[in-house]
């Protein structure tokens, strides 16, 4: 799909011909997504587009911003939280969209339909007169600022699981909290590679390195590259909080290994005793003097019986007095 636009700070035009839309007086848009190779090479073709910068909408590559003779590429990437493909567990979902910034002209690009973009390109439908009023480079800045906006609801979302992980901490030892944590420390890290290449890509427009970058616009990006810089302080805070609440579930599992270990050790101690007993009687010494004599003795039973458990009892109550149970 190729839409196109050219707009005023009193109208807006709609276009099918790229060529024209291009020489139209006003501020052209191009908005191509979900287009074929032979729409695209069509968009590069009118608006001197490198080819290479095209497949880079289509590669998994970081966020950057290129600065080309006649145009400026800007690609940032949206972020969100989706089902997994191979589990049920929530994952981190980016998509590329490049930006092609030139003096009186934006074309965007994507391989799916992107909120942010559409929505930009609604708000200028309807008359949004500040957008009209500036140009492509401010038009430009909407789109980047309302993925900006985006990357805060998805660590909002983080930040809620990672409480969830904390109070099933509390709980117990339980193997599906940790499967948890562990992903969100994923999750923290795909998001960490979106946010810092995306800090530095804006970084460039928010100088005015670009010559198609306003001077009344380059607050606008710094705006932008401010909630970037504190998206990268709030990615390293939650990570930090994953790792502490990982070292809080091993302290809570190896607390519980010990009490099991000290239960298993109070019983051993007292069954070693009554063992030794057991053992004793179990060698069946009979027929003299010195061969055990209580083995004919007619309390011999119920004596050795009697004689473990108050071994046990005393061994309990000492341990009890302890504190070890």
């Amino acid at each position: 799909m190729i839409e196109a636009m050219v707009y005023t700070a009193e109208s807006v035009d709609r276009y099918t011909d790229l060529d024209r839309a291009k020489r139209a007086d006003g501020t052209t848009w191009v908005r191509a997504e979900s287009t074929d190779t032979e729409e695209l090479q069509r968009v590069a073709d009118v608006f001197g587009i490198h080819p290479l910068s095209v497949e880079d909408i289509y590669r998994d590559i970081r966020p950057k911003t290129e600065q080309f003779p006649n145009h400026t590429f800007v690609l940032v990437k949206t972020a969100t939280l989706r089902r997994g493909e191979t589990t049920f567990d929530e994952e981190i979902h980016t998509r590329q969209v490049g930006l092609f910034l030139g003096p009186d002209w934006l074309v965007t690009l994507a391989v799916d339909d992107v909120e942010a973009v559409r929505s930009v390109w609604n708000n200028i439908e309807d008359g949004e007169s500040r957008a009209r009023r500036f140009g492509p480079d401010f038009t430009a800045y909407r789109v980047v600022d309302r993925i900006v906006d985006g990357y805060f609801l998805l660590l909002d979302d983080v930040e809620t699981t990672i409480e969830a992980i904390e109070d099933g901490i509390l709980g117990g030892p339980d193997p599906d909290v940790l499967e948890a944590l562990n992903a969100v420390r994923r999750d923290l890290l795909s998001f960490r590679k979106v946010v810092w290449p995306t800090r530095e890509a804006v970084n460039v427009l928010a100088r005015g390195d670009p010559d198609e970058v306003r001077d009344t616009t380059e607050k606008y990006y710094r705006d932008v590259y401010d909630h970037l810089v504190q998206l990268a302080d709030l990615t390293e805070t939650y990570r930090d909080l994953a790792r502490g609440a990982r070292d809080i579930y091993q302290n809570a599992v190896a607390q519980s290994t010990n009490e099991v270990m000290k239960r298993l050790t109070v019983v051993a101690t007292i069954i070693l005793p009554l063992t030794l007993v057991v053992g004793i009687f179990g060698m069946n010494f009979s027929g003299g003097a010195f061969n055990m004599p209580e083995l004919t003795w007619a309390y011999g039973y119920p004596a050795v019986m009697l004689g473990m458990a108050a071994v046990s009892f005393v061994l309990l109550a000492y341990f009890r007095r302890e504190g070890w149970l």
